[in-house]
């Protein structure tokens, strides 16, 4: 069994490429897999090791100046959510593209996953999700609006269109461990907004800690690595990845006539060229030969 930590933290690091070299020599040394990001803002990432490797990396991490309040959430995984160790220097942690969005000066008012279903069922209370579509699709909180943003560089623009339908609204936003509601509800106070709340801890403390039968979730929760998603308790999802975009399918979808491993799904099928689908074809080939030799295809790797 393998311990899988969601972690980030913002506070200001003059040097990013200096914290880099002790991250990933410990990493390794501990068997620790999965991707650190680093930026001026601070740190993010998930990563998977042993229980132990795990406790110190994230000592590591505490120990760091400005880092002591850094934000994890732990879950287990039966095999290696990872097939690889990156640690990357960024230009932000999670890429939203507002320069002017600082989540250390201000964030929305944090709820308790405990508390989180009072809120949201309040009639003046618009619940938004900020994940991606995809994430979006299968899981989401009861009543919840999907602004169907590729990526969350377009969050920004879809409020700019959207605003007008929260006139005397509170807003409470939720994403999967609490880190794009930093900069979102900061976004939020920078354009006007007085009453932002946010989900402490993002859907996955609250899948941890509130009861199944007591839930206003629906359906799974995406996540970032070899698991695909989690329920209720942090239990594996069902869902596995198409290879060639990377969206979530679920097992009945490898019997539709648009899928063909590492090639297309029924979300992408008409996304991609016929030229794209034969480079794909030799990759999935490529892939089957290492598998041949006993080796691990970097192409199919997590």
């Amino acid at each position: 069994m393998f311990t899988v930590a969601a972690l980030y933290h913002f506070a200001p690091v003059a040097d990013p490429a200096a914290l880099r070299p002790g991250l990933l020599s410990l990493c390794e040394a501990e068997g620790i897999t999965g991707t650190l990001l680093l930026a001026r803002e601070g740190i993010n990432g998930t990563v998977a090791g042993s229980a132990a490797g795990i406790d110190r990396l994230l000592a590591h991490i505490r120990a760091l100046p400005g880092f002591a309040d850094l934000e994890w959430k732990l879950s287990t995984a039966e095999a290696q959510p990872f097939a690889r160790l990156k640690v990357r220097l960024k230009k932000e942690i999670v890429t939203m593209g507002q320069p002017d969005v600082d989540p250390r000066a201000a964030v929305g008012h944090y709820v308790a996953p405990k508390d989180w279903n009072a809120l949201i069922r309040s009639p003046d209370v618009a619940v938004i999700d900020t994940r991606n579509d995809y994430e979006v699709a299968i899981g989401t909180f009861e009543g919840a609006i999907d602004p169907q943003t590729e990526s969350f560089r377009d969050f920004p623009a879809w409020w700019e269109a959207n605003k007008h339908r929260f006139h005397n609204k509170r807003i409470a936003m939720f994403c999967t461990g609490g880190i794009r509601c930093e900069k979102s509800t900061n976004y939020l106070l920078g354009q006007g907004v007085e009453d932002v709340f946010h989900l402490k801890g993002g859907i996955l403390k609250y899948l941890e800690e509130v009861p199944e039968g007591d839930s206003t979730w629906e359906g799974d929760c995406f996540v970032f690595d070899g698991r695909v998603s989690v329920g209720h308790g942090l239990r594996e999802g069902p869902h596995e990845l198409c290879h060639a975009c990377r969206r979530p399918i679920l097992p009945d979808d490898r019997a539709r006539p648009e899928f063909e491993d590492g090639v297309s799904c029924h979300h992408c099928v008409n996304e991609t060229s016929a030229e794209d689908k034969a480079r794909f074809r030799e990759r999935q080939r490529q892939i089957a030969l290492a598998r041949a030799r006993g080796e691990r295809h970097l192409g199919g790797a997590s």
